[in-house]
């Protein structure tokens, strides 16, 4: 495949989306008619997994391996104005890297969270443009990250941008839409981690009125910021089919976690540098929903790590369908390159990730994943079959939890089952050795 007959990318990655808030996800309260619009065309998983916050999904979609191989086991670098702290490791090869290669014209606008130090970030990992943030998340109108004393976040590349007063949504996706114009006659790649649904769930005021009449104030709050990220969306796939581009590009949009229950976030001291008071109040509103599941972002129960994803490419793969298999972010990167017909670079380490191609053309087609392994902190989960084992290092005490149930992983087998356990426990361990960094 030459270069210009290649598909445009375009990765829609939503931050904070609960497994099941999207209406064509069964959501009966929520109108997402952009994100439905694209699993009309596409093909839509239910049992896809990113990980349980932001900065391993984001690892694991760039690089489809395990974020622990390229460093990422803890939060990653803030500010970059700051120590080195975690950044993800520059002999990580990213899908804008392997791109890059093959000619496509690359850019990210949005949201970064794997290391923000200036000798890091997305323009040393193969990205041609870079507009957003580096660090996990800001005020949508001042620009600052709120935790702590709080700092100014908002770059072009490592350069400082002040724009107080603009809303970083439409920002980003502003620069979305010139990089489509621009290139719209070569093949490009388009990375566009938004920031939201994330807190502070400053959505649009046209949806805060459409949600009026839920009488829920978490989930009137929450429905209004997810409908807002649904509209934006909307905009990028418009300006595709303005261009003529979206028969031949590939759209793959997911959440990096579950919804957020972090409700408790207040300035907590005098003098922020973003100039909010001490009480000044940022947290999500804790109004996401799971269906059946339990859990939320931040745990390894199904509701923080099971999310919306779908990916639509009308030229060559089918409208309408649905997937129950389980694939995983690791599994974008090479499903990009088979379909693109690109071949990993020749220093690209081995990747973790399996192409969903052929579960996208067979229903019956097996997942590659027999076992699914996350990791973060001290924290750990392993699930094999039916059965999820979650753990701590340093802590003997584990749960042990079945998706079947009727009430699935409401229940704590760790008793009952020790041989289950004990199984688990040593495929936990073998993998730990494997991905930690030699």
């Amino acid at each position: 495949m030459s270069a210009v007959e290649r598909p445009n990318i375009l990765i829609i990655l939503t931050d904070d989306q609960g497994t099941v808030d999207a209406n064509c996800y069964g959501s009966t309260d929520l109108r997402t008619p952009n994100i439905d619009r694209l699993a009309a065309t596409g093909v839509r998983f239910t049992q896809a997994y990113a990980h349980t916050v932001c900065c391993p999904a984001r690892a694991a979609l760039m690089t489809g391996r395990h974020p622990q191989r390229g460093g990422v086991h803890h939060w990653t670098q803030g500010d970059m104005n700051g120590s080195d702290g975690i950044n993800m490791s520059l002999e990580e090869v990213t899908l804008a890297e392997a791109l890059k290669t093959a000619g496509y014209r690359t850019a990210l606008f949005g949201k970064w969270h794997l290391g923000a130090h200036r000798d890091f970030g997305p323009k040393k990992q193969g990205f041609d443009e870079f507009f957003g943030i580096r660090d996990g998340f800001i005020d949508n109108y001042n620009h600052y990250f709120l935790h702590g004393s709080g700092f100014h976040d908002l770059y072009e590349g490592i350069k400082p941008v002040k724009a107080p007063g603009k809303y970083f949504p439409e920002l980003m996706v502003q620069r979305s839409l010139e990089f489509m114009m621009q290139n719209k006659d070569r093949p490009f790649l388009l990375y566009v981690p938004f920031n939201i649904p994330h807190y502070p769930e400053q959505a649009l005021k046209r949806f805060e009125a459409e949600y009026k009449n839920i009488a829920d104030p978490a989930r009137r709050s929450y429905a209004a910021i997810v409908s807002t990220t649904d509209h934006y969306i909307g905009q990028i796939v418009d300006k595709l089919e303005a261009l003529n581009l979206r028969e031949n590009t590939i759209i793959i949009f997911m959440s990096d976690n579950g919804h957020s229950e972090e409700t408790g976030n207040r300035i907590r001291v005098d003098n922020h540098k973003s100039g909010y008071p001490k009480g000044h109040f940022y947290g999500a509103s804790g109004g996401g929903s799971t269906g059946k599941w339990i859990g939320q972002k931040g745990s390894f129960l199904e509701g923080g790590v099971r999310v919306p994803a779908i990916i639509s490419y009308p030229a060559k793969l089918p409208k309408g369908e649905v997937r129950g298999q389980i694939i995983t972010a690791m599994d974008w990167l090479p499903t990009v390159l088979d379909l693109c017909g690109v071949q990993q670079p020749s220093n690209a380490p081995k990747l973790d990730g399996h192409s969903v191609l052929p579960l996208i053309r067979s229903a019956k087609a097996k997942s590659k994943y027999k076992i699914l392994h996350f990791a973060w902190g001290k924290k750990w989960a392993v699930r094999e079959g039916d059965w999820k084992l979650i753990g701590s290092n340093g802590n003997t005490k584990v749960s042990l939890r079945n998706l079947v149930d009727a009430k699935p992983e409401a229940k704590d087998y760790a008793e009952a089952k020790p041989e289950i356990v004990q199984r688990l426990r040593t495929l936990h361990s073998s993998w730990e050795k494997e991905v930690s960094p030699k």
